[in-house]
């Protein structure tokens, strides 16, 4: 199933979508794309409501987008891990994933405008693969247990302050914290939608431009890993979010190439989980 929250910010309204396309209306069912709707989703079940007509329509033309889960306890993201991202970087590859926390008002939907930060003039974009944790885990054994408690899927942007992150005190948060700083969407693809997360090319656009091309297969530690990994360290919730890491093609990895300015667009596009777009604008 795909999963989506349409309507204005703070004000949004849950909705699935049909094979064709079609919005259904959940608010009959939950409040909102929440942690508490995700610990108990049942996707086959939900998918059989649909196709039996127990769910009045929606009409989504000209509606906003919000991220398709409300306000995540928190954002986990991952560092470094794809090979050609830490290279071009001029990292070592590390030997356990690199993990940093972005507050959960980073979160803004997949079309939303990306505010360049006061003081900022080095904002870099990150087209990255999110994990969307569907039941409470903490020291999980393996990777079996890994899958049981992720919800879905969803594209995230990791927007980043390159100057705040590398030049004022070597703190990664600092410059991965500022609001506007995490879209997310369009919509949570239900877990058994995706056959295998370490096979979905993920490409980004600037003004129209290819920047990233990449693959979730190239990642240093699978998503099954990192899920695993970061229970080790901290409870995961439902409705949390892991990113996890970006491929080669970053701004910062070539030398005099433009960062993000007011007016630039973003696209991002991962196979079978859609397509977000962000208008950059100035805090």
């Amino acid at each position: 199933m795909k999963l989506l929250r349409v309507g204005p910010p703070g004000a949004e309204r849950p909705v699935v979508l049909g094979q064709d396309g079609t919005g259904y209306d959940l608010s009959g069912r939950t409040r909102d794309i929440d942690g508490s709707f995700l610990a108990g989703l049942d996707a086959a079940a939900l998918a059989r409501d649909v196709a039996a007509g127990l769910l009045p329509e929606v009409d989504l033309a000209g509606q906003r987008v919000g991220a398709p889960v409300a306000r995540p306890g928190k954002v986990v993201g991952i560092g470094l891990n794809y090979r050609d991202h830490a290279a071009e970087a001029g990292a070592a590859i590390p030997d356990e994933p690199v993990i940093f926390l972005k507050p959960s008002s980073t979160v803004v939907g997949p079309y939303d405008e990306v505010l360049v930060p006061r003081g900022g003039d080095k904002t870099d974009y990150e087209a990255e693969l999110a994990v969307v944790i569907g039941r409470p885990a903490s020291y999980l054994a393996g990777h079996a247990e890994a899958a049981r408690v992720i919800a879905g899927y969803t594209i995230a942007n990791d927007v980043t302050e390159r100057a705040f992150q590398l030049e004022r005190g070597g703190q990664w948060a600092k410059g991965k914290s500022a609001q506007t700083f995490t879209p997310l969407g369009p919509w949570l693809v239900t877990a058994d939608e995706v056959a295998d997360p370490q096979r979905l090319p993920l490409r980004l656009w600037v003004n129209g431009e290819l920047r990233q091309d990449g693959s979730t297969a190239h990642m240093i530690f699978p998503v099954l890993e990192l899920v695993r990994y970061v229970s080790q360290f901290m409870a995961l919730e439902p409705g949390d979010v892991i990113v996890t890491g970006t491929p080669a093609g970053v701004t910062l990895g070539h030398p005099g190439a433009a960062f993000l300015a007011p007016g630039d667009v973003v696209e991002i596009e991962i196979d079978g989980l859609g397509r977000q777009r962000q208008v950059l604008g100035k805090a």
